[in-house]
């Protein structure tokens, strides 16, 4: 049997096609997950993408991972069931709707009926389906696409109703007028995970609000919202901060001490007040609007711990639209008032400003305060300020009705609960996350909107006879009701109208809170809303829960990872995954987002089509992109190119050379064990090396490790294994035998390397197995179970290693000296304390490095001295100036090492902050090893004879390259003319005439002119090759 023939230039995108075809036709996903049945299960939750846009590369990339990780999963033995899902509901779909229907308002929609609105929604929301599905296979991600979820089907939103009565049940749901972020682009309130901050420009502006029992003294306010003073409330006071009353000009004034310079030259100091003294002192109303509700204790002086004395003034105006404005007033027992509508426009009782938005009524507001002598200052300032990441417009902090998840009741179990997780990206988990769960707030779950899951909640439209209902399934409103609810989306739910049980007269009636949820809270009821739980796959629940792993975008720790982990600790006291990994963004190469506009990112279907989506995978999954740090992508797709050539290449490489001289001589290879050639057991052990380091790295999901594994182990296979043992392969001067197993390691060893790397190139690894060894598929194989090494292999480990990097070292001395590889040298001396390891090995160093002979010493000294190596910028990091006293003393060997730490020039240094270093003394031509546990020193003196020989190595490489040119077999006998004007080149030739032949496959080599030209050690040649 043949192997199918290879061509040295692989397309990988005509592979994956065909891959992906074969994966089709013969439904290998679902064979994957069919052979695993009965197994235990791996369960991973795929965090449900909107399909509202076409996926972008962050899309991409994150699904990259998580096939990688549900193939190996797989490969383990487990099941691991995948199935898709869809984010259908919420603000994404309604904006993409009301742009394509032109739909500027609320009011809009209310006109054009919210039925209607619904019904285009739902259309919507299969837009972009099969793109995302198309994509998604195009990179060779498995998944159910039959059998997806979508938070809009009706068992869907049973579920997650369930949830809301649950949460209820447990006392943590209720319902608040509070202040809280808004969008009055989208007329409602925002979730924090939906703010995005941009930088903006505002004016700030410092007035004066006069004292009501002291004529001419003023207190002085900052602020960076003046649309918010014509509310304002009351004056917040740090209750220890030092104040301050200053004369000037006749009038007086209060602030903090500590900023009374930046508003008077030379202030006169007539006062002191600690913040306490001023509490409940009254002030007149700055705006007349709401003069009324003084009688609450409104515009009077009160303390509050948010208050500081870094900036502005010290005293903080209190208006209804800041949380902790909001907070002061309720603990005040002021009414919170709210003049301005969901559009963010001004309303009564703000008649100068009437119809005007907030931000629009800025310069109005500040020219008034002007003409009216009480604008002390106004100045531009550029801020970080939050924007709605959905409209673009500025947010504004508003009072507003809304249910909310009481967070606060449980923060302590959700945060111990997060203890408990594996995160994977190691420093978000105390970092971004742990951050994000000691500040969270209770969890406003409703929204103001039209397409969603209904809050099921019932009130009262008679406030003499209150009741609330609140339902946890379908079965419980029809009960209620009496109705059957064919749609639990608006407005058929709520039509869904009955008699209050409260009011004995009968005519009050019970109707539904227009609300629907937060599509984020969708989202976190998904491991129980996927398999309508409870009501259904009770078992099922309890047999995957909590996940194995989930993985998304880093900014997930404020949306899918935190609503997952608040609702499982709600409902069970306990997190919902156990193992979580974060990505970072996918930029442009140029360093900014990738924009569609400014065209500065390559497009992904055109990348895979020239390049390949498992280059792309390579790329991706070797990156820092999943230890939350920022990849960019540069507009043609070179540093995709790139990371390919680093693996897939070298590995194309050796499997071409396999297929191409087993072809050639008719070689059926098997898998083996063991050889006795030391090179097949060298590579039979790093194999096995391996396999264990991979499985440890892959358990731990640190696929970026393991593709620096892979890299560094085709390079041996290539550039050391198959290039030392290649005479074996052309089945010259060897047995049969030896030739059948050199075949055979190799095979084995290319076998094992495309199981390693199935999970990260699914399609060229199943090309590669296919072909290697005739079987269906690698991915319905087993992962090897990783075997310890035994005491022998791991020597041979560490001594062929040692004998590669004084290659390596020997290699780069020579490129140093400008003596070429094909050049012999006299000798090298292998420096080294332990050295008789390598003596074995030294035809083979002789070898690699064109050596007449290999000289060992265990005498570093004679050779090469130590010198202190100070880390820089590790040590400039801990240190800072220290390092102007360390490197002086470092050169002066003015140190010691004691326990592994460095004292010199009284500090102390630890392990990873300097290196005992080896340096090649004068007279010698040489390299330390990069570990510093030896040297390699060449004798550089080139003779006659040596000369002579490097001259013919170097006609053999033009012959090489010629008999590619002419693309003949390996196998094809030729014939070589040539001719030269050089007495050594002819001379070379004469002599070297037999070894000439062997090596190129020669019958004739004779001296005549020819019409091809050469080079060889900068001297002309002319030559011709024939068959």
């Amino acid at each position: 049997m043949k192997y199918k023939p290879t061509t040295s230039q692989p397309s990988f995108p005509l592979i994956e096609t065909a891959i992906q075809k074969f994966w089709e036709e013969n439904k290998t996903f679902e064979k994957s997950v069919k052979n695993r049945e009965g197994a235990k299960s791996f369960v991973f939750w795929d965090g449900p993408p909107g399909a509202n846009g076409e996926p972008h590369y962050g899309h991409i990339s994150v699904s990259s991972m998580k096939d990688a990780v549900c193939r190996y999963q797989t490969m383990r033995g487990h099941q691991v069931k995948r199935n898709f899902g869809w984010d259908c509901h919420g603000l994404p779909v309604e904006i993409e709707v009301c742009k394509k229907n032109k739909l500027l308002d609320r009011q809009a929609i209310l006109d054009y009926g919210i039925d209607n609105f619904n019904a285009v929604c739902e259309k919507s929301v299969h837009t972009y389906k099969s793109a995302w599905i198309k994509q998604l296979k195009r990179i060779g991600r498995w998944g159910d696409y039959e059998n997806q979820y979508q938070t809009m089907d009706k068992n869907y939103m049973e579920s997650v109703i369930a949830v809301i009565k649950k949460l209820h049940e447990k006392g943590l749901l209720y319902k608040a007028y509070k202040t809280m972020a808004y969008s009055w682009g989208a007329e409602c309130p925002s979730s924090n995970v939906e703010l995005e901050y941009k930088k903006r420009t505002d004016k700030a502006i410092t007035v004066l609000a006069e004292l009501e029992n002291k004529p001419n003294t003023f207190l002085v306010l900052w602020t960076t919202t003046p649309w918010t003073l014509p509310s304002n409330m009351i004056v917040a006071v740090g209750k220890n901060i030092d104040y301050v009353e200053v004369e000037e000009d006749g009038k007086k004034y209060i602030l903090a001490e500590n900023l009374a310079e930046r508003y008077f030259k030379n202030p006169l100091i007539i006062n002191r007040y600690k913040g306490s003294d001023l509490e409940e002192m009254p002030y007149k109303p700055i705006f007349p609007y709401f003069k009324d509700m003084k009688k609450q204790g409104c515009f009077q002086i009160h303390c509050a711990d948010f208050v500081t004395a870094k900036d502005g003034t010290g005293l903080v105006h209190i208006a209804p639209f800041g949380e902790d404005d909001y907070n002061l007033l309720v603990e005040k027992k002021i009414e919170v008032v709210c003049p301005v509508n969901a559009k963010a426009e001004f309303i009564a009782p703000i008649k100068d400003y009437l119809g005007l938005n907030v931000f629009d009524s800025n310069e109005p507001i500040i020219q008034d305060l002007k003409k009216r002598g009480i604008l002390v200052k106004q100045e531009t300032i550029v801020h970080n300020y939050p924007h709605c990441w959905r409209t673009g417009t500025p947010l504004i902090y508003k009072p507003i009705d809304s249910w909310f998840v009481n967070v606060q009741k449980i923060k302590k179990q959700i945060i111990a609960n997060n203890q408990n997780v594996n995160w994977i990206t190691k420093h978000i988990k105390n970092g971004r996350m742990g951050k994000w769960l000691e500040n969270a707030r209770d969890w406003s779950i409703t929204r103001n909107r039209f397409w969603g899951t209904p809050m099921p909640v019932w009130e009262s439209d008679n406030a003499d006879f209150p009741r609330i209902d609140i339902f946890g399934s379908i079965a419980e409103i029809e009960k209620a009701s009496g109705m059957k609810i064919k749609d639990l989306h608006r407005p058929e739910i709520d039509k869904i109208v009955y008699k209050n049980p409260a009011d004995p007269t009968g005519k009050t009636m019970m109707r539904r809170v227009s609300f629907v949820m937060d599509c984020w809270f969708d989202a976190g009821s998904m491991p129980y809303a996927s398999i309508h739980y409870p009501f259904e796959n009770k078992d099922k629940f309890e047999r995957h829960f909590p996940a194995d792993f989930i993985i998304e975008a880093d900014e997930q720790t404020r949306g899918w990872f935190y609503g997952l982990i608040v609702l499982s600790t709600a409902l069970f006291n306990i997190p919902s995954y156990k193992n979580v990994m974060t990505n970072g963004m996918v930029m442009a190469g140029d360093g900014k987002k990738m924009s569609k506009s400014l065209k500065n990112y390559p497009d992904p279907d055109k990348l895979f089509q020239t390049i390949g989506a498992d280059p792309f995978r390579w790329f991706i999954l070797s990156s820092n992109l999943f230890n939350a740090e920022t990849v960019a992508i540069d507009l043609h797709g070179e540093i995709v190119k790139k990371a390919s050539r680093n693996a897939l290449l070298p590995l194309w490489n050796a499997y071409h050379f396999f297929t191409l001289y087993a072809n050639a001589d008719g070689i059926k290879a098997e898998e083996i064990s063991e050889s006795s050639d030391i090179l097949d057991t060298y590579i039979l052990a790093k194999k096995q090396e391996l396999e264990i380091k991979m499985t440890g790295l892959l358990d731990g999901y640190k696929f970026d490790k393991a593709t620096e594994e892979i890299s560094k182990f085709l390079e041996i296979l290539n550039n050391w294994y198959i290039r030392r043992s290649r005479t074996r392969f052309w089945g010259t001067d060897v047995s049969k035998e030896s030739e059948q197993i050199a075949f055979n390691t190799l095979y084995t060893v290319l076998v094992s390397v495309v199981k390693l790397m199935a999970p990260i190139t699914p399609m060229l690894s199943e090309f590669i197995f296919q072909n290697l060894t005739g079987e269906e598929s690698v991915h319905l194989t087993d992962w090897k179970k990783a075997e310890n090494l035994s005491d022998q292999q791991l020597k041979l480990i560490s001594s062929m290693d040692a004998v590669r990097a004084y290659c390596s070292a020997g290699k780069t001395v020579r490129e140093n000296t400008k003596l070429r590889n094909r050049l012999p040298l006299q000798s090298a001396t292998i420096v080294r304390e332990d050295f008789k390891n390598l003596e074995q090995f030294s035809s083979l160093i002789s070898e690699e490095l064109n050596l007449k002979s290999v000289l060992f010493s265990s005498d570093l000294n004679s050779f090469a001295e130590p010198f202190l190596y100070i880390k820089t910028p590790e040590v400039g990091k801990r240190l800072g100036s220290a390092l102007q006293k360390i490197i002086p003393a470092s050169k002066k060997n003015q140190y010691e090492i004691k326990d592994k730490k460095l004292h010199i020039a009284g500090y102390i240094l630890n392990e990873n902050e300097f290196e005992s270093r080896l340096e090649i003394k004068k007279g010698f031509t040489g390299k330390a090893l990069a570990d510093n546990t030896g040297v390699i020193v060449l004798d550089t003196e080139i003779t006659d004879e040596l000369y002579a020989e490097g001259l013919a190595r170097d006609f053999i490489r033009v012959i090489q390259d010629e008999r590619k040119r002419l693309d003949l077999d390996i196998s094809d006998r030729i014939k070589i003319s040539y001719n030269s004007e050089s007495e050594k080149v002819l001379a070379s030739m004469k002599k070297w005439d037999t070894y000439i032949k062997e090596q190129v496959l020669a019958d004739e080599i004779k001296i005549e002119d020819s019409s091809r030209e050469g080079i060889i050690d900068d001297i002309k040649i002319k030559f011709e090759v024939k068959k």
